[in-house]
């Protein structure tokens, strides 16, 4: 039956779970798409497992997440639609400019290269990693607090703090230093094809109270593909922050992503 249908495949971000795309799964899924959630080399299978074997994610750069969930979507039988958040926005975006998906979603994505301007916020949100260059090799994690300013600080502070324990996972600090050395880097794992007319529709996501992912960041990455033919949208969610693929509004931004799949007939 899956070979009838269109294969999404979900890619989470910094210190989330695979998991934490369920309710996305099961929405798509009743949408009449074959879809599934990749984790991250190194992740547990549940929250759980991830939390308590941390070390096994540390030191897994860029170059080799997106390595990685090329090789799983090498295992469908069709290339898929890929939906990412966060750096698993720039991995979707990764996989569409090499030829490893049909199309892309990219919500509140991580700064490729040629991204400049990085607001205060998310230099306070990456500093987390950075002030340490030894977190370049280890495993990071977020407290209680951090993730109420990074995700959830458009959210009440109760449900900030049950997403905090219910989702959230170590995450390997490499990715950070080399989003933050992208355009210093000749061959960044972080630069994605600006040009190309060949490849499928894009659509970016900002989220106008994003702290992670200021929205000025989105619009600047949509601005990377001008010299491109190809689709691609931005859309933007004012009131949300960069909890909106997890938090209790989760579903206006699933629903806005199959709408423009439908507009684009994905």
């Amino acid at each position: 039956m899956d070979a009838q249908r269109t294969h999404v495949v979900f890619v989470h971000g910094l210190w989330l779970h695979a998991d934490s795309w369920n309710a996305w799964v099961d929405a798509f899924s009743q949408a009449g798409y074959a879809a599934s959630a990749v984790g991250w080399p190194g992740d547990g299978a549940t929250v759980a497992e991830t939390r308590a074997a941390a070390d096994r994610v540390a030191g897994h750069g860029l170059a080799e997440v997106v390595a990685h969930h090329a090789s799983e979507i090498a295992k469908l039988d069709q290339k898929p639609i890929v939906i990412g958040h966060s750096f698993g926005g720039l991995i979707a975006q990764r996989l569409l400019s090499d030829g490893a998906a049909s199309a892309a979603i990219a919500i509140d994505p991580a700064p490729a290269k040629g991204v400049l301007l990085l607001p205060l916020s998310a230099l306070r949100v990456a500093s987390i990693a950075l002030r340490n260059p030894a977190n370049r090799n280890r495993a990071v994690s977020l407290t209680k607090e951090q993730f109420r300013y990074g995700f959830g600080n458009a959210l009440s502070a109760q449900e900030s703090d049950e997403l905090w324990e219910r989702w959230t996972v170590p995450s390997p600090g490499k990715p950070l230093f080399e989003a933050a050395l992208a355009n210093l880097a000749p061959r960044s794992p972080a630069a994605v094809d600006r040009k190309s007319a060949t490849r499928g529709p894009l659509l970016i996501t900002a989220g106008g109270k994003d702290h992670t992912v200021p929205a000025t960041v989105s619009r600047q990455t949509r601005k990377l593909y001008r010299g491109s033919s190809a689709v691609t949208d931005l859309r933007s969610f004012p009131d949300r922050g960069h909890s909106l693929t997890i938090d209790s509004g989760w579903r206006e931004v699933a629903d806005s992503v199959l709408g423009w799949l439908r507009e684009h007939g994905l």
